[in-house]
């Protein structure tokens, strides 16, 4: 494993800088009103967000696996990073910051990257819809300049409940501003679809709605409250002190004690960034027609999850739209993640302290525009028409992050991805009883020379197992074996096509064989593959079952069932 960055520089150029150049200050551009926003929604300062895009974004780049990913803060995070400051603190997020990414370098040096990718679409899809709503609802105050007093529930009923009784304050230049900034940015990608202006090619697409409704909504409020008006509108700097300076590098202080209490955070935090980054860099190859190292990119996401935190920020992964964005304006390799993150630098040591004037509606403007476009309820209405376990799954992951919090919700969806998998294995095996006989001609472990239909001797019955044997399996084999109307004097187990047997199916084994000798039934296993063989040996199944009774095809196993038939 080694960082794509480097493959990348050994031919690069200066055509390939400059688009690398321009495609970086325009995810800078993008990238700005969305840090923010993520960080202010997070419930830390708007600085910290800022620090997490520029910190995380370059750290990503610099040692990622994919060549346009650009990471940094994401409103995937927003609710997660909100549940564990109102808990342990803005210290608490620290540690945990650190600690996911210790796992995230921990499963991409274990070269687990490709597990992820295992992970069913509902459960993601189910995660995503539902931190998309709960987005949305922790928008509505800003977005309509509700008055409440005191502070906001926290879970999602009690908000909406608060919402509604509270409904009468709307301030109505908020909510102009707040559904004006959505309207801009909604209404921005149809204005562009004029891509000539005076017979020249327009630029104006370039420009992210999201910094148009800002930028147009800053001026707005400032004018109006020149003259009086919308003095009831929240800006930035109401609610926080604009710090335009990095801060000082700070470990956070670790302990036994703290670590314990906050790793089941911390794997949220690296289990979600883990996935949104992977889908991310997925995405990003099948537009450029290129493969990720999924490893090294977890590594990259682990290492900028420990700096971020250092410097102030918050946990960042990889985000889809920047990186698309970065694409579609021509980034060819990490520099341009890197470029990026050197405008938002620039921005953030000449240009923050014009952030207060920013209406806390407006963002949430912006917010609500990025919840809407995670929601994904496209393919959500779509994998409503799935079987009905899909849909199961779906349903109780949207629900349990609505209801409860993410950190449930990946517990519980990734042990449905756990179940959902160990029941469709078990669905692809399947054991078949054969009673009359064997026709050679659709076998592939008989003698050659030995054309004949193969007739199963009276007292003996074949069962074939055809797939893994496994815990899902092995109890339904002894079911299918107990329901069976005669006692046979010979058993033979057909395994040519298992591929691998567990603990469980050794266990099951064990007791089918003891239990048919005691009913007077001799166990010959035919067919047994190499890798399961030598699992059974080292188990000691030479001498529970004989070694003369586990032979290498279905006519030799025959030919033993014959001679023990005799003999009895």
């Amino acid at each position: 494993m080694r960082p794509i960055i480097l493959s990348s520089l050994k031919h690069y150029n200066r055509e390939t800088f400059i688009k690398d150049l321009l495609a970086g200050i325009i995810v800078g551009i993008v990238a700005l009103p969305l840090a923010i926003a993520f960080g202010i929604a997070s419930g830390v300062t708007p600085e910290q967000g800022i620090i997490t895009a520029i910190v995380a974004g370059f750290v990503i780049s610099l040692l990622g696996g994919s060549k346009v990913q650009i990471g940094g803060p994401t409103g995937a995070f927003i609710v997660i990073i909100a549940g564990i400051i109102a808990q342990y603190g803005i210290q608490g997020l620290m540690v945990a910051t650190v600690l996911a990414g210790c796992l995230l370098i921990l499963l991409g040096a274990l070269r687990l990257g490709t597990i992820i990718k295992y992970i069913p679409y509902p459960i993601v899809v189910g995660f995503t819809s539902g931190i998309a709503l709960t987005i949305f609802t922790t928008q509505v105050q800003d977005l309509l300049g509700l008055t409440i007093n005191g502070s906001v529930p926290a879970d999602f009923i009690s908000k909406w409940v608060c919402y509604a009784q509270n409904i009468t304050s709307i301030d109505v230049w908020s909510a102009i501003v707040g559904i004006g900034s959505v309207v801009i940015i909604a209404m921005w990608p149809m204005l562009n679809r004029v891509r000539y202006v005076g017979g020249r090619l327009s630029s104006l697409n370039k420009i992210p709605g999201s910094l148009v409704a800002i930028i147009v909504m800053t001026i707005a409020v400032l004018i109006l409250k020149a003259h009086g008006l919308a003095t009831s509108v929240d800006t930035i700097g109401d609610r926080f002190t604009i710090n335009a300076s990095l801060p000082a590098p700070a470990v956070p202080a670790l302990s036994w004690e703290v670590v314990r209490s906050l790793f089941a955070p911390a794997l949220t935090i690296a289990v979600l960034g883990a996935i949104e980054s992977l889908l991310s860099a997925t995405v990003a190859d099948g537009v450029i027609g290129d493969r990720h190292d999924s490893n090294q990119e977890l590594i990259a996401q682990g290492v900028a999850n420990i700096v971020s935190p250092i410097f102030g920020g918050i946990p960042a992964t990889g985000a889809i739209a920047r990186t698309m964005t970065n694409i579609n304006n021509g980034g060819q390799t990490p520099i341009s993640g890197i470029v990026h993150a050197v405008v938002l630098l620039l921005i953030f040591l000449l240009l923050m302290p014009l952030a207060q004037y920013i209406p806390m509606a407006c963002l949430a403007g912006v917010l609500v525009i990025v919840s809407y476009n995670m929601s994904g309820w496209r393919t959500f209405k779509q994998l409503m028409k799935n079987p009905k376990s899909d849909i199961s799954v779906l349903l109780i992951t949207f629900l349990l992050t609505v209801i409860f919090d993410l950190t449930v919700a990946i517990e519980v969806g990734l042990m449905l991805a756990c179940l959902l998998c160990m029941r469709r294995m078990a669905e692809t095996t399947q054991v078949s009883v054969l009673t009359d006989e064997i026709d050679p001609a659709t076998e592939v472990d008989f003698e050659a020379t030995n054309l004949e239909h193969f007739r199963i001797p009276d007292g003996c019955e074949v069962y074939e197992i055809n797939g893994p044997f496994f815990f899902g399996i092995a109890n339904r084999f002894e079911e299918i074996m107990g329901r069976a109307h005669r006692r046979p004097k010979v058993r033979i187990i057909r395994m040519r096509k298992v591929p691998f047997v567990d603990s469980t199916g050794m266990h099951n084994l064990e007791n089918l064989i003891a239990m048919s000798r005691s009913q007077g039934i001799h166990i010959i296993l035919s067919g047994v593959q190499p890798k399961v063989r030598e699992v059974l040996m080292h188990n000691d199944f030479g001498s529970i079952v004989g070694e003369d009774n586990i032979q290498p095809h279905i006519n030799a196993a025959l030919e033993r069932a014959k001679e023990v038939l005799n003999e009895k």
